[in-house]
């Protein structure tokens, strides 16, 4: 790009900069800034980077707790404590822009960047998650083909950087729903552990103390790649490829080592920062704001892999595999000798100074030179309009369809529903299984996974292990028909599935996917979701360590459906509390723990049933009593702590039909039938009333599960090579084929 260019109302406009903000800009500079400054306040200012529209709706969610160490909006990552010294890193970031332009390198480089945010914390990445949006891939039309198309790219570009860094991708979501039509959501999520006395934080502190480069060198690609993320996609997106980065995870793996090695000698790393969103411009000043000190920087002194690079172009590459580093003034040769014997850059090009200015030079010419606070932190902050769309209205307004003529088909066909069915396509091209860690693979409720506290590679010999089960769980569709409702109910299954599987829940992060904030009916949207999320944490005792808000994913088709993505860690006191979804063996009591709800004809608002089997996305989702809610998880993780649970199964989707269906298929070893006694119906069958759990137990601990006063009904017995609920049957056999091959008949052939 030319290197002078005049700053026009154009100029101005393009940069995502409204009149207003431009003349704030002038007030923090005293003067006009130069495009240089004007690309960096650009990026800064961003939604994707500042939350300008969407802070004060964030400080409604909890985020304290004792066991809280790091956090939501501290660093770039949430910690919290599990015990004996130890703590978890987690966070969830969306990649949604990126990924519609570019699906591979975009879901790719989503993994590359939540990798970073965890291990500039100080921690080894142990896990990867992953939650995906895509619109309906069945069928020939053009439409169709596309999300196809960005299904594969977005699953092969996750599992090519998890697979070759060496960090097992153990779980996560897909759902499908034609509002993701030319916007899919690409949310990755990655966990990492860490001693107390090891976390790192963003500060550049210490005056004089040298500011590093580390890592892989700077080029043009993700050039202003977060003021891409803060506006909506257009049918010209694909000429926005130079704002979509390229991922290298052999070069990240060797950063990742090479940073928690300086990392873990004593007193060398002052502060670090991973160069993500903005790039080397918020690494500079979000560590200049924290430390409540400046940063200057030479960009002659920047590793670069292009020619001719200008201030511009340096300062918002967002190219990957980077690193910012505030060492120990004297020890600069310890931290180049580092990086230099794992290949990588490992440069000084600045020093920390007093005067809290970020001040960028080439050579001896400054280029740009901001107060690091008002650019990190000072922000506009935005109240916006918020209005109740009218389709929440009209939506209750419908008439139920008749009874299915034929139930045993209505269920095969809710199998075969790529939401519900198997996504074992998607995870057979993950290596779940590196690190040797992970003792419930994808397929049930939740990841477990065991930590060896014992490994060279954590810095501190430990000994034992610790268990932690992680979930990802939003259902957009009732936060379309309902944002209050909705909102509490994916905090309430994701709790749900980590009781399920032994673990006590505590705490979230969340990737909040939205249209654009400017509509005041997307605005309502993101505000109710946030509310209803807040009241639930409160009730589960599970606060927010941090996360990502995606605005803007609106396609010309329209806005997505509002899709607050839950991340949920949970832990495990004893392994031998760990529980999977299927039977187990023959003769055991099938329990219902829960109101069986459905018989009273509600709950089939916003179920899988009226949209797969009707087409119809209409009704009042099913209300959630979060205090009731509560006492069914607890009661769960009592019963399974007792010893009297053999299998536990969260009933969402699809119903207690499918739930019923799936303990019977989901383990492809030992598929078990069992023959339950329910009113056939589809309310019963397939409505989605919440905080249900299918148990399964020996008839002496079912008795004793009975005789609990909670809402218990005894449903039948497992057995048998068929599923029969009362008059109907399906073999067991052919229900697996058709939920194990839904996803692979559409994308294989």
């Amino acid at each position: 790009m030319k290197k002078n260019i005049s700053i026009t109302p154009d100029v101005i406009a393009r940069h995502g900069i409204t009149p207003e903000e431009y003349e704030r800009i002038k007030t923090i500079l005293g003067r006009e800034p130069n495009i240089t400054e004007l690309g960096i306040f650009s990026v800064m200012w961003s939604e994707h980077c500042s939350y300008k529209n969407s802070r004060p709706e964030l400080k409604k969610l909890p985020r304290d707790g004792d066991f809280i160490l790091v956090k939501a909006g501290e660093e770039n990552a949430g910690i919290v404590d599990i015990g004996d010294g130890w703590a978890i890193a987690f966070k969830i970031e969306s990649h949604n822009h990126p990924s519609a332009v570019e699906p591979f390198q975009g879901a790719a480089t989503g993994m590359g960047g939540i990798i970073r945010d965890i291990f500039t914390m100080g921690a080894r990445p142990i896990l990867g998650f992953n939650s995906l949006r895509f619109g309906p891939i069945e069928g020939r039309s053009a439409n169709a083909a596309q999300n196809r198309r960005w299904f594969a790219g977005v699953v092969a570009g996750i599992a090519h950087y998890g697979n070759c860094i060496g960090i097992p991708t153990v779980g996560g979501e897909v759902y499908f729903d034609a509002s993701y039509n030319g916007n899919p959501l690409v949310n990755a999520l990655c966990l990492g552990i860490i001693r107390h006395d090891q976390i790192k934080r963003g500060k550049a502190c210490g005056i004089g103390n040298p500011v590093i480069y580390v890592g892989s060198a700077t080029g043009r690609d993700g050039l202003a790649g977060a003021a891409f993320a803060s506006r909506e996609l257009t049918e010209e997106s694909h000429e926005d490829r130079p704002a979509v980065q390229v991922g290298d995870p052999f070069m990240e793996k060797l950063l990742l080592e090479a940073c928690l090695e300086a990392m873990r000698k004593d007193g060398l790393v002052v502060g670090i920062q991973d160069m993500g969103a903005a790039g080397l411009t918020c690494s500079t000043c979000e560590t200049a704001s924290r430390g409540g000190t400046g940063n200057e920087i030479d960009l002659n002194l920047v590793p670069k892999r292009e020619p001719g690079m200008t201030p511009y172009e340096i300062m918002l590459s967002e190219s990957q595999e980077r690193m910012l580093l505030i060492a120990q003034k004297g020890r600069e040769k310890e931290v180049e000798e580092i990086f230099q014997k794992w290949d990588l850059h490992g440069v000084t090009i600045g020093r920390v100074t007093h005067d809290g200015l970020m001040r960028v030079k080439v050579g001896s010419k400054v280029v740009a030179e901001i107060p690091a606070a008002k650019l990190a932190d000072d922000a506009p902050i935005y109240h916006r309009e918020a209005r109740q769309p009218a389709w929440e209205i009209e939506n209750l307004k419908f008439e139920m369809p008749p009874e299915p003529t034929d139930y045993e088909k209505t269920l095969v066909e809710l199998l075969r529903s790529p939401t519900i069915a198997s996504k074992n396509w998607v995870y057979r091209q993950y290596d779940h299984m590196v690190q040797d860690g992970t003792v419930v693979a994808p397929g049930s409720d939740a990841a477990v996974i065991r930590i060896n506290l014992e490994r060279p590679d954590l810095g501190f010999k430990g000994t034992g292990a610790k268990y932690i089960a992680f979930t990802t769980d939003c259902n957009s569709t009732y936060c379309y028909l309902d944002p209050f409702e909705g909102g509490k109910t994916a905090v309430a299954e994701a709790a749900r599935n980590l009781v399920c599987s032994g673990a006590r829940p505590l705490a979230i992060t969340n990737c909040l996917n939205f249209g654009n904030p400017m509509k005041p009916e997307i605005f309502w949207q993101f505000r109710r979701c946030i509310e209803g999320m807040a009241e639930a944490c409160r009730a589960f005792h599970t606060p927010v360590t941090g996360g990502n808000v995606s605005f803007y994913n609106e396609s010309p088709a329209g806005a997505v459906d509002p899709t607050p993505t839950i991340g949920m860690l949970g832990l495990i006191d004893d392994p031998q509390h760990i529980t999977t979804q299927w039977f187990k063996t023959e003769g055991d009591v099938v329990l219902l723990l829960g109101e069986l709800g459905g018989e009273l004809g509600g709950e089939l608002g916003g179920s899988e049933y009226l949209k797969r089997i009707h087409k119809l996305k209409k009704g009042a989702p099913p209300k959630m009593d979060l205090a009731h809610a509560r006492r069914i998880h607890e009661a769960c993780l009592d019963f399974i702590r007792q010893g009297w649970v053999k299998s536990a199964h969260d009933c969402s989707e699809g119903g207690l039909a499918v739930a019923l269906a799936e303990c019977c298929i989901a383990n492809g070893d030992n598929l078990v039938g069992a023959t339950i006694d329910l009113p056939i119906t589809a309310a019963v069958l397939f409505g989605e009333s919440q905080s249900r759990i299918v148990l399964s137990a020996t008839p002496e601990n079912a008795e004793r599960i009975l005789g609990s006063e909670l809402p218990v009904t005894r449903l039948g017995l497992t057995g048998g090579t068929a599923l029969r609920i009362g008059r109907l049957t399906w073999d067991i056999c052919k229900l697996r084929h058709a939920w194990w091959q839904a996803i692979g008949r559409v994308m294989d052939h």
